[in-house]
């Protein structure tokens, strides 16, 4: 499963795991790393401190390729963004806006930069700052999502770029990974998957919870903010859903998930926190380590594509 992807990140596979906030620590990079794909730290919302300590962490751990994905709106991004330069890490993905005022310093320290899109006009502008690579994500992804799906999203980004894109939102198996490849994608992003791995750190409700769900069990909440999040319905979705419809404003929304993810992620409270998945946690049916996964997800897509 060589392609441009694994040329361009040095991995076995063209696999990279999601940078999900609180889920994405060393241990899960590391797992998926090992394994042959591109394991990720999840900045978030977390001090450049915290940032450098898990990729110290990954460090003596792996010696493979692994990156840091950073979000954007984070207060301490532009801190983290210097983290990545001096840490020496291989690879980062961002999400929640554009990297164009660290560019320069990335790519003078020869970090690969592969932003997450979801449309082509910012496909094509983080092409013309210098981007390595995108992400396409469709919204039958985890987390927050743009408006396109997968299947449109991505074979559009493709005819509008010339460097590699890779496939995410609602891929969990190897007819997935296929997908992907004939929709011109050079390899794929997944998260929900990697979220009920063994080396996954998450409660253990929040697992039980992506393996109990069904295909209809995702909602996706705050589509009046701007700011959609897609996560398995539980109370808060309920709740959320409910005062949206009733005009609730910003502030009350945000209110009512302030910490939810960390809620679900640590606590295990799986009622009121934001369980966040993407569609697919219905194909989601048993937790596995990331050196299984990844196995059995290179096998079927071989075989669909006749071990090319």
């Amino acid at each position: 499963m060589k392609t441009r992807l694994t040329e361009l990140l040095g991995t076995e596979y063209p696999i990279i795991q999601g940078g999900m906030a609180w889920v994405a620590e060393h241990h899960l990079a590391v797992g998926v790393s090992e394994a042959g794909g591109l394991g990720l730290i999840g900045a978030a919302s977390a001090p450049a401190e915290w940032v450098r300590e898990q990729v110290r962490k990954a460090k003596a751990l792996t010696q493979k390729p692994f990156g840091v994905n950073i979000m954007l709106m984070s207060p301490y991004a532009d801190d983290v963004a210097k983290v990545i330069v001096e840490e020496g890490v291989q690879v980062v993905t961002t999400g929640a806006g554009s990297p164009e005022k660290y560019m320069s310093m990335w790519k003078e320290a020869g970090v690969k930069v592969i932003p997450v899109v979801a449309s082509v006009a910012l496909a094509r502008r983080m092409e013309r700052c210098g981007a390595d690579a995108v992400v396409a994500e469709g919204m039958e992804a985890g987390g927050h999502i743009g408006e396109s799906t997968t299947m449109a999203l991505v074979p559009q980004v493709v005819d509008a770029v010339e460097v590699p894109v890779v496939a995410a939102g609602g891929i969990a198996d190897g007819r997935g990974i296929a997908a992907a490849f004939m929709l011109g994608a050079q390899g794929v992003q997944m998260g929900t998957c990697f979220v009920v791995t063994k080396e996954s750190q998450v409660h253990e409700n929040y697992k039980k919870c992506i393996i109990k769900a069904k295909d209809i069990d995702t909602r996706v909440t705050g589509r009046s903010t701007g700011h959609p999040v897609r996560a398995i319905r539980n109370q808060m979705t309920k709740e959320y859903l409910r005062r949206e419809q009733e005009g609730a404003g910003f502030e009350e929304l945000e209110n009512l998930t302030l910490g939810g993810l960390r809620k679900a992620v640590v606590d295990g409270d799986v009622v009121n926190g934001s369980v966040m998945s993407g569609q697919i946690a219905g194909l989601v049916k048993e937790e596995m380590s990331c050196q299984d996964l990844i196995q059995k997800l290179v096998r079927e897509t071989e075989a669909l594509l006749g071990n090319k």
